[in-house]
């Protein structure tokens, strides 16, 4: 999109086509958090509703309560934005936007079809791991800054929790690196292809286990229930939103159901194929045409969307099904079993790799994961022909501008003379072969 904007340009203003393509990316990441955040709303409201035998909303908008998160997040608009006396009103202030910060800039990495991503990265995995874990300094803040002590426990339960799943978390992304031999996503999704038992969940059992447990720590990580201590009402009012209101309430909630978008669409890319179907369909489309390109991108957006979306489905069913936990019980469930579990079935995975022992990934293999390769190598053999193709022409040249000269009879001469000696090689190896 970027080399197709700063054509528009005229030679050193190049750069404003870059600019371009960077705010239509930014713009389209930022709708798919709001408008992803409105529909979540609504979608928990009605999951919650049916399991605990309600309706959920069925006025406002339709039978359905489609317009319900609208018409939420305009009285939260127009409510009065307030701070404690107590409060630091730099940090106060600071807070929410660095959550939402923090999850958006996750967002950048993140591709939703083949090539479609905002920035692809060679290290695209480590990067959203990495970021999405900043989003905790914004809920720490909200404790601190907030002048009050149910927000500062909230915080401070929050760090303990994060920093403490960060470990199984990090064990469970290390194991689809090390099949896929890349933290590149494109690579890694691209290298699922075909049909679902190419998927890196069905590449050995442990695989499957590390699933749950991945699953199990992004939960607690965008602090979800049954892990969502930071907020617990029970025992801490609101916890870190004791003390906001209005619009600035409503970013926190924007910071999280982007995480959750994000959890479950990382788990998409790295078990699951991620853009890929489960049967595939354009494996025929060539690499020139881009109508069929397009179609077939737009078919796996289709894909990706609807797995990250059953993953944020499974993450509200938790919610409204299990009771929450204590403290301790969250930093137990870390260590005594997650820590452990991750760790077995890292080795598992790793012995099951090294030994090349099959299960279902070999089933019906398409193709090799070796002969997908990263961006920034395809990159270095385009650059690497196009130089030797300026090479050839320089040749070519140089040896076309002393044409005719003494230097070029001699060099006629000598591969005039190496030919025949090559034909006349040949003729004796045909008659000793007679």
């Amino acid at each position: 999109m970027a080399d197709y904007f700063s054509t528009w340009f005229p030679e050193g203003w190049d750069w404003l086509g870059w600019l371009i393509a960077a705010l239509i990316q930014a713009v389209l990441l930022l709708h798919v958090i709001a408008v992803g955040a409105v529909f979540f709303i609504w979608l928990e409201r009605k999951v919650a509703g049916r399991i605990q035998d309600r309706l959920g909303p069925t006025r406002t908008g339709g039978k359905f309560g489609w317009l319900q998160t609208l018409a939420d997040g305009i009285k939260l608009l127009s409510k009065e934005d307030l701070m404690p006396k107590d409060a630091d009103p730099l940090l106060f202030k600071l807070a929410p936007y660095i959550s939402l910060t923090s999850s958006f800039a996750a967002f950048m990495a993140l591709p939703f079809a083949s090539d479609w991503v905002g920035v692809r990265l060679n290290i695209g995995l480590f990067f959203i791991v990495a970021v999405l874990g900043l989003e905790v300094f914004g809920v720490i803040l909200a404790g601190y800054g907030s002048g009050s002590k149910w927000s500062l426990f909230g915080g401070m339960r929050q760090a303990a929790q994060v920093v403490s799943y960060e470990v199984p978390l990090g064990i469970c992304v290390v194991v689809p690196v090390m099949i896929a031999g890349t933290m590149d996503l494109v690579t890694i999704g691209d290298q699922q292809s075909g049909l679902f038992s190419n998927w890196l969940f069905f590449h050995d059992p442990f695989c499957m286990i590390l699933f749950w447990v991945y699953f199990t720590c992004g939960i607690a990580s965008v602090n979800r229930a049954p892990f969502d201590l930071a907020e617990a009402e029970s025992e801490l009012v609101a916890g870190f939103l004791t003390e906001y209101s209005g619009i600035r309430w409503s970013l926190f909630f924007m910071a999280e159901y982007g995480s959750m978008f994000l959890v479950s669409g990382l788990a998409a890319i790295l078990f699951f194929g991620g853009w890929n179907g489960p049967i595939p369909i354009f494996f025929w489309v060539p690499e020139d045409n881009f109508t069929l390109e397009t179609l077939a991108n737009l078919v796996g957006l289709a894909n990706f969307i609807l797995k990250a979306v059953i993953g944020v489905l499974v993450m509200m069913w938790v919610r409204w099904t299990l009771p929450r936990l204590r403290i301790d019980q969250v930093i137990t469930m870390c260590l005594k079993y997650c820590v452990p579990i991750a760790a077995f079935c890292f080795l598992g995975s790793l012995m099951w790799t090294a030994l090349h022992i099959p299960f279902l990934n070999d089933l019906a293999p398409m193709q090799a994961r070796a002969d997908i390769r990263e961006g920034w190598v395809q990159d270095i053999d385009d650059e690497m022909q196009r130089l030797e193709k300026r090479f050839a022409l320089q040749a070519y040249e140089l040896n076309s501008a002393v044409e005719g000269g003494p230097q070029q009879e001699a060099q006629t001469s000598l591969e005039n003379d190496s030919a025949d000696r090559v034909a006349l090689s040949s003729t004796h190896e045909t008659e000793e072969s007679r």
